[in-house]
């Protein structure tokens, strides 16, 4: 179960980057060209690491940070329209897997 965890929240984390990147670059920047909001995958950057390696306090503190993309999605999903709005929701999907991934692993590797 642990294992699952971790791989779960890395593949997110992951996948959360790089749509992070590919949505405000390539797939529906908001101007033409791409955008200065993919820097918003930058924070995701912070914890990356530490998720990789399995760190408890990364995986701590990084519950707390992965609202923020959760509730950007959830607010781009009603007010962009068409691909935008997918894309939306799959980073709130995204988001929202990666919490609970999260949550598993932390509580599978508490301290006795």
């Amino acid at each position: 179960m642990r294992r699952a965890a971790w791989l779960t929240a890395c593949a997110c984390l992951v996948a959360l980057i790089f749509l992070c990147l590919a949505w405000e670059l390539f797939l529906a920047p908001v101007k033409p060209g791409g955008s200065w909001l993919a820097l918003k995958a930058l924070p995701l950057l912070a914890p990356l690491f530490g998720v990789l390696r399995g760190r408890r306090y990364t995986f701590q503190w990084s519950t707390l940070l992965i609202w923020l993309y959760a509730a950007e999605g959830a607010a781009r999903v009603y007010t962009d329209s068409g691909l935008s709005a997918r894309l939306a929701a799959a980073e709130f999907t995204l988001a929202l897997i990666y919490f609970g991934a999260a949550v598993v692993y932390l509580k599978t590797t508490r301290a006795a």
